[in-house]
């Protein structure tokens, strides 16, 4: 499956894609309900992954399956797509090239379609597990130029994806006004996540100009939604 060009159709189309993270360490009663969603994330920011757990989730859904990994650990050949991610908003060296370096022959010989994104992790209001493994500071939320301009440098590098991110559990979600100015100055889509637990929420992404709200925490505890955020999505 070729899932960047199944994002960018949607995108073409206009129509805004939910996204599930599944964290294959964190029990969840979600899989049952996987195939409301228009892609499963799989990653977390410890642990690690493997081709059973994928072959578990397509038991129970035929959309895309889509590595979003936290560490070296988390890439298993099963899954369609694999998110090559850059954290963008950081100064370490490490997560701007060194783990893409160390992991680069296994990330080739596995086939997976590998798509370049620019993470850009913003201030939630909480210390996120992002924050804790990476040892990296958010941009500051009130910064909106530099987060644009973090954008915009990414697309530059070639990246097919932005990906802005409040962090896991975070209090506060992305805001409208961060959204707009990036979808604004960006022609790659738009991925917004983090600390999003409503429907309200979810469409105020989408009309700020996401092109794929992602959900986890929430969903963890609230598995038996997804259909109800899936469907107010898409109507």
């Amino acid at each position: 499956m070729d899932v960047l060009n199944y994002i960018q159709t949607a995108r073409t189309n206009r129509q805004c894609l939910l996204a599930v993270l599944v964290d294959p360490d964190k029990h969840t009663d979600s899989y049952p309900f996987l195939n409301s969603a228009d892609l499963v994330f799989v990653g977390g920011s410890t642990g690690g992954c493997d081709n059973g757990f994928i072959q578990q989730l397509r038991t129970h859904t035929s959309k895309p399956i889509v590595l979003f990994p936290g560490n070296l650990n988390q890439i298993c050949s099963a899954a369609d797509a694999l998110l090559f991610l850059s954290v963008m908003s950081s100064r370490n060296a490490e997560l701007l090239i060194g783990q893409h370096i160390a992991c680069a022959q296994q990330v080739k010989d596995s086939g997976l379609e590998t798509i370049p994104m620019g993470y850009i992790l913003i201030d939630g209001g909480t210390s996120s597990s992002v924050m804790k493994v990476s040892h990296s500071l958010p941009l500051a939320a009130n910064d909106i130029k530099t987060i644009t301009d973090t954008a915009i440098a990414a697309e530059l590098l070639g990246k097919e994806l932005v990906y802005l991110e409040a962090g896991s559990g975070a209090k506060n979600p992305v805001s409208i006004d961060i959204i707009r100015s990036v979808k604004h100055h960006i022609n790659i889509p738009l991925i917004v996540g983090g600390g999003i637990r409503t429907i309200t929420q979810m469409l105020s992404a989408k009309d700020a100009g996401a092109d794929i709200v992602v959900i986890g925490n929430y969903f963890e505890q609230h598995a038996h939604e997804i259909p109800l955020f899936a469907q107010a999505l898409h109507s």
